[in-house]
């Protein structure tokens, strides 16, 4: 597989958000709202650790990443470069790998200036470096998954709003559906956590770096980039 392409729709997609104010509000909304829970529960509990952070993580990114992603395919619809994209000598799997990855950079970059809030517990404690690196680790990897839920949202619809909400509102399914577990029959309630991306999230985010949770959020990039790549090559 060639991946200059892909690279190439990375990087103009990167640039794209930082050309305009896009990129830094939606950073400064994250880092303020992150901010507030992790300094929030850092005094609360006294404790030199990022709990605080990771637990609400999953939530606060199931809103920002559809933010990030809405505009990625339904702009380009609704500017009609849509269908000059189409027509070029690139296959729909790269475009929707490149604007992706664009997605998942983002998500990365914006998680960068948090890695001050673990500098600082660890200043005023003995902070445990496990769950840190976990907690990352699985902050990439969600952040992954959300991408590629935002941009198969985006290639639905020109409508960026309308895009906003389906993202968020698969994002949020797979971030909530194990709070709701007790209206399930026993049976059905192992099988049913097991899809929700907190439940692998908190795993990974203890430090527990297990084969199943990491591939939980491959799958659910995979699913939702082939999906993508089948719509619009149904639409060429």
């Amino acid at each position: 597989m060639n991946y200059k392409q892909p690279l190439a729709i990375m990087k103009k997609e990167l640039s794209g958000y930082f050309t305009t104010p896009i990129a830094y509000i939606v950073i400064t909304v994250f880092l303020v709202v992150a901010g507030w829970f992790f300094f929030s529960t850092f005094f609360l509990y006294n404790q030199a650790e990022l709990r605080g952070f990771f637990q609400l993580l999953p939530l606060i990114l199931s809103f920002v990443v559809p933010a990030v992603t809405m505009r990625l395919f339904s702009e380009e619809k609704h500017s009609g470069s849509f269908e000059i994209l189409m027509t070029l000598p690139v296959s729909a799997r790269d475009v929707v790998l490149g604007k992706l990855l664009a997605g998942a950079a983002f998500v990365a970059l914006m998680l960068a200036p948090t890695l001050s809030y673990a500098v600082s517990a660890a200043l005023v404690g003995s902070l445990d470096p496990g769950p840190v690196i976990g907690g990352y680790l699985g902050a990439l990897l969600l952040g992954l998954a959300f991408s590629a839920v935002g941009v198969f949202a985006s290639s639905l619809t020109r409508n960026q709003i309308v895009a906003f909400i389906v993202g968020l509102l698969i994002c949020l399914t797979l971030s909530l559906v194990d709070k709701f577990l007790f209206f399930l029959p026993a049976p059905l309630q192992s099988a049913i956590e097991y899809t929700g991306a907190d439940f692998h999230f908190r795993n990974i985010s203890r430090g527990i770096i297990d084969s199943r949770d990491i591939l939980y959020f491959l799958s659910i990039s995979a699913v939702a980039f082939i999906g993508t790549v089948r719509l619009l090559e149904e639409r060429r």
